[in-house]
């Protein structure tokens, strides 16, 4: 044997690459694959036993490898040739000499999804005080409607990440059962005084994804120092009392969404906390009347974080029944946000732009990535092609473009401009009454001035056939040889200008 394996983390390195070569989801390596090359390379000799058998039972799926370890279940388990007919519910538990039989390899586990609870009444003769995972990470807790005490050996001191369906009664004080908890997740909608008081008990999140939860556990959260990230997600848009809540200070929370709870809730939770670290902010509703949009995005302008936000993301997913000819001001509205990269709004109103409107955003936001205002309904577009393109010119790190546009008006000439914007690569356009644009002239701009731009989207209300036409003017520039314009004077640059 080469001596460099007697290094080990060269050992460790090898046996990462193993269990999850590179390329591994393209060629189909399995789950299965990869534990049986690990069982053979523990067998090999003494100096990669341990380090393989710490991979081998890393990751678990379930008690069923561990069960498999007691002589008396391991042919029922194993054997599909065996006359018995393997049941968990008619099994005898575990006896106390078949303990250290079930316990010899479960200190290696470090992470466990356990999504049945079919072989728990195995474990009902263990003592209490028992450590069946005194080395686990990460627990992924799918089981429904948990009883109590089924938690007992799955919350050891060591855990970091827990991920549940639902809150069981048993992780009441989970934070003190596992004192350095960083992750926690709750999927489904819970009862909102157990998750708060189960919320209450932890010191040291990070990250948090749960359904809402009362104002004491906000007011908790907000004194956690080392609290990153905060999700509040809901299947359906409820009535969220936020009663007694205090000014907030969240020093290092630097994301927050909110998913399904009211406006009026959103609201309360910016205008009550200063957030001084914050740099995403997401918000995702079923319906968003224009008083509240207006409402939020002054409540977002006026907060603490105005001055860090590099990413607003705000949407609602069905129209209303409201009907206004006002147009949103968002984008004046966010002009105090001078770190932004990302803002998406989608919000079934229009958003008024215009060239002048568009210039002073980009000339604010510097650093923007991706600005996309998805305009629902018909409206008559004021940016121009002109506009658009000086605005460009000072924001060369955009590449996620979703405007709405006055095609028609097509008042630049690509061949005579020596501007070319590279970065910009994803292209929507909302468009209406477009009956008379010229796309061959539109192709030709969007080919000389945006070289990224393989094809142009059109959303919702646009007109697919324009877009169509346009795209395949694209495709014949792109296939006849390229000659790039030379910069010059013409008459018709003069008249443009």
């Amino acid at each position: 044997m080469h001596r460099a394996l007697l290094v080990s983390e060269i050992l460790v390195q090898i046996l990462i690459n193993l269990s999850k070569p590179p390329g591994s989801e393209i060629f189909g390596w399995s789950p299965s694959s990869t534990r049986k090359s690990l069982a053979s390379l523990a067998l090999t000799c003494t100096t990669f036993h341990e380090l393989a058998m710490d991979f081998l039972w890393s990751n678990m799926h379930g008690l069923r490898p561990l069960l498999g370890c007691v002589t008396r279940l391991h042919p029922v388990i194993y054997d599909p040739e065996s006359k018995y007919s393997w049941s968990q519910y008619y099994a005898d538990p575990l006896a106390e000499h078949e303990f250290h039989q079930f316990l010899r390899h479960s200190a290696r586990v470090r992470h466990l999804i356990i999504s049945a609870s079919n072989y728990f009444r195995l474990l009902t003769a263990l003592p209490i005080e028992t450590r069946v995972f005194p080395n686990l990470r990460s627990l992924s807790w799918l089981v429904q409607r948990t009883e109590i005490g089924d938690l007992r050996f799955f919350l050891p001191p060591t855990l970091r990440c827990c991920s549940v369906s639902e809150v069981p009664l048993d992780m009441k004080y989970i934070g003190a059962r596992c004192p350095d908890m960083e992750e926690f997740t709750v999927h489904e909608d819970s009862d909102m005084a157990q998750l708060s008081e189960t919320l209450r008990s932890c010191k040291r999140l990070r990250r948090l994804q749960c359904p809402p939860f009362d104002s004491a556990a906000w007011m908790h959260l907000s004194t956690i120092p080392t609290l990153l990230e905060v999700k509040i997600s809901t299947p359906r848009t409820i009535h969220y009392p936020l009663d007694n809540l205090n000014f907030a200070t969240f020093l290092r929370l630097t994301s927050l969404s909110l998913c399904g709870i009211e406006v009026a809730s959103a609201v309360a939770i910016i205008q009550h906390s200063k957030f001084p670290s914050l740099k995403e902010f997401e918000m995702h509703v079923r319906v968003l009347p224009w008083a509240e949009a207006e409402q939020l995005f002054r409540a977002l302008s006026l907060c603490k974080a105005s001055q860090t936000l590099e990413s607003i993301k705000i949407s609602s997913r069905n129209r209303t029944q409201e009907h206004t000819s006002d147009s949103l001001t968002a984008v004046k509205q966010f002009l105090c946000f001078k770190e932004l990269r990302t803002l998406g709004l989608s919000v079934h109103y229009p958003i008024y732009l215009d060239d002048d409107l568009l210039f002073e955003a980009m000339t604010t936001w510097p650093h923007i990535h991706s600005f996309q205002l998805m305009n629902w309904y018909p409206s008559p577009a004021t940016l121009t092609f002109r506009g658009l393109f000086a605005a460009l010119r000072l924001c060369p790190q955009l590449q996620d473009l979703q405007v709405s546009i006055d095609a028609r008006n097509i008042d630049i000439e690509p061949e005579v401009e020596s501007f070319q914007h590279t970065s910009l690569n994803n292209l929507i356009i909302d468009s209406r009454e477009l009956e008379t644009v010229n796309v061959e002239a539109v192709a030709r701009i969007i080919y000389y001035m945006l070289p990224a731009v393989s094809q142009v989207v059109c959303s919702n209300g646009g007109v697919p056939q324009l877009w169509y036409d346009v795209n395949k003017h694209l495709d014949m520039l792109r296939n006849k040889p390229y000659s790039a314009p030379e910069p010059c004077i013409t008459e018709a640059a003069l008249a443009l200008s």
